[in-house]
């Protein structure tokens, strides 16, 4: 077929463009129309012609070697039933589906499908094969999981001399928690000990006495406070405190009008000079410190400063008689804490001039005299008189402690047998209340066990 053009040159551009198109699309319907005719089959994949095909199948001949591998565009195999593969070509049933990678083979003449390993699959075959150890491990379920984790915790031996052994080179969580936190104790305690020593070598001790004859109450405060952690188990503070006139500060503080945080502080820090330090006790005693903290006790209605000063006479009580137990020729250092070039203890003289081999017995001689002259043996059991539990677990403990010098008192306290009885009887079923829940030796027990010893002691 000719165009004859006529007119301008664009224009016989524009039709001999249209012309080459409908001779190639003639082109391509003869020869689609003549491969049909000699094979039928062809018209049956007619369709896919126009298009990319999804699949990875691939048609081939009867006696064809050619194969086609299934991409990841097959169909979800979790829908259908999957073949598994091996390495020899097998034959599938309509509707099944094969795993990604393998091979398939379709025949055009029966349309059976033949299916094989593809290439990385048969490699994984083969590593199985040098590796059986590997090729042994599976995924598990969870639930797979832990029946075989229960399996191997109820295999593992409890008993026997290996098991012991076994349990020999380790430490239990019990013994290491004690040792933590008695190391993280030690750290603290070192921490506080070297930071008192340097504020004392750069002359803090000083202003921190001076702070407690401020007039600003505040001051008065804060100062107590420091100075007292300062001092706490701390022997190199408490000698130059006392080399300072600490102790007679303190108990001004506590003799005078003064609020009752400023005292409450100031008694913090008296304990803590106080506390494993006897030459400081034998001086708190000559200086009438007793009456001192007596006449606090009787000023004090709320009670917190009440178990303080009594857990203070419980403690000067229980060294007393420590040190009255120790001999002088076998612990010569028990006096109290010392430092090079510091304090000696008797350079100065002794309360009551008590020679170096006196000191714990007139010392002793002092309390028992302080405790007769403030009338401890009856200030104490007001605390009995007290709902709180821990606040009548001190009176108990420090009334224990002062029966051989309160015990004739005691006896003649119309009302403490009385108020004996009656928590005898409170305790009595705090304690039943415990073992329903299964504690035997409870807190209230402890408190239970201190009422029956001092009546004992009483009869």
């Amino acid at each position: 077929m000719w165009v004859v053009s006529s007119g301008s040159p664009g224009r016989s551009s524009h039709l001999w463009t249209v012309a080459f198109l409908i001779l190639l699309q003639s082109y391509q319907i003869v020869q689609g129309h003549v491969e049909k005719v000699n094979n039928p089959l062809i018209g049956l994949f007619s369709p896919m012609a126009s298009f990319k095909s999804s699949s990875a199948l691939i048609v081939v001949d009867e006696g064809g070697d050619e194969e086609a591998t299934v991409g990841d565009e097959f169909s979800d195999e979790e829908d259908l039933e999957v073949f598994q593969p091996t390495d020899h070509w097998q034959t599938i049933k309509p509707g099944q589906a094969v795993p990604r990678g393998s091979h398939v083979r379709l025949h055009l003449q029966t349309g059976h499908r033949d299916v094989r390993l593809g290439a990385e699959q048969m490699r994984g075959e083969e590593q199985r094969r040098d590796r059986p150890h590997e090729a042994s491990q599976s995924y598990w379920s969870a639930e797979e999981l832990k029946l075989k984790l229960k399996k191997m915790k109820d295999s593992s031996p409890r008993s026997g001399a290996a098991y012991q052994q076994d349990q020999n080179k380790f430490r239990s969580i019990e013994d290491l928690r004690k040792d933590l936190a008695t190391l993280n104790l030690l750290v603290e305690t070192d921490f506080q000990v070297d930071n008192a020593q340097t504020l004392c070598s750069m002359g803090g001790l000083q202003l921190l006495l001076g702070g407690l004859n401020s007039s600003d109450f505040r001051l008065q405060d804060r100062s107590a406070f420091v100075l007292g952690s300062a001092l706490a188990s701390n022997p190199t503070v408490q000698v130059e405190a006392m080399e300072r006139g600490g102790l007679q500060k303190l108990l001004t503080l506590l003799g005078t009008q003064r609020p009752l945080s400023v005292k409450k502080k100031a008694l913090f820090a008296l304990a803590s000079l106080l506390r494993h330090f006897p030459f400081a006790q034998s001086h708190f005693l000559s200086h009438g410190g007793l009456q001192v903290l007596s006449e606090v006790f009787r000023e004090d209605q709320g009670g917190s400063v009440r178990v303080r000063i009594v857990t203070l006479l419980y403690d000067l009580i229980t060294e007393e008689e420590l040190h009255s137990k120790v001999s002088t020729d076998e612990s010569p250092d028990r006096l109290g804490p010392r430092s090079k070039g510091s304090l000696d203890l008797h350079s100065k003289g002794s309360p009551d001039q008590c020679s170096k081999g006196s000191l714990d017995q007139c010392s002793k001689g002092s309390l028992r005299a302080g405790l007769q002259e403030g009338r401890w043996c009856s200030l104490v059991p007001e605390l009995l008189d007290s709902a709180e539990h821990d606040w009548r677990e001190k009176g108990l403990q420090t009334m224990l402690a002062m029966v051989p010098v309160c015990l004739d008192q005691y006896r003649r306290h119309g009302s403490l047998p009385v108020s004996l009885g009656s928590l005898k009887a409170q305790y009595r079923d705090l304690v039943h209340q415990e073992q329903a829940l299964g504690d035997d030796e409870g807190y209230f027990r402890e408190i239970l066990d201190l009422l029956h010893t001092l009546e004992l002691k009483m009869k």
